[in-house]
């Protein structure tokens, strides 16, 4: 796992119960790994936005997530809704990923994640700022 470079992000991972908790750290984990894959993705930032753990990058647009009490069963990953991401994540992965509007990629707490889908999803996000001119963000 890689080490938190933030201590209010830690605390933050840690205040989650039980079993939310490796299902966020897991998605922290892909945004990690799919940063470091992608030799266009400079420095990427671990800080809270809006009290949740957050990942910004110069290249592309902050990838949120979080868990909310109000959906005990549910957990999700969530980008700038004024971008076309998830309008772009929709049309690429419909079948395999389920979204909330224009924010959010949700999981089930039950189910597996789609890993693949995924990461080219966060690639794409921390990709942003080169691609957004493109259609379907040059995919």
């Amino acid at each position: 796992m890689t080490p938190f470079q933030n201590p209010a992000v830690e605390n933050k991972f840690s205040s989650y119960p039980e079993i939310i908790r490796p299902r966020l750290l897991k998605l922290r984990q892909m945004i990690f790994e799919t940063a470091s894959e992608n030799e266009t993705v400079n420095k990427l930032e671990e800080t809270l936005s809006w009290g949740e753990p957050s990942y910004k990058t110069k290249t592309g647009s902050t990838v949120r997530m979080d868990w909310k009490k109000s959906q005990p069963d549910q957990y999700a990953m969530y980008f700038t809704c004024t971008t076309s991401l998830v309008d772009t994540f929709r049309k690429l992965y419909g079948d395999k990923l389920q979204f909330d509007g224009t924010r959010a990629i949700v999981f089930d707490l039950l189910k597996d994640i789609p890993e693949l889908e995924l990461k080219h999803c966060i690639s794409l996000a921390l990709t942003y700022h080169n691609v957004k001119h493109l259609p379907m963000l040059g995919v």
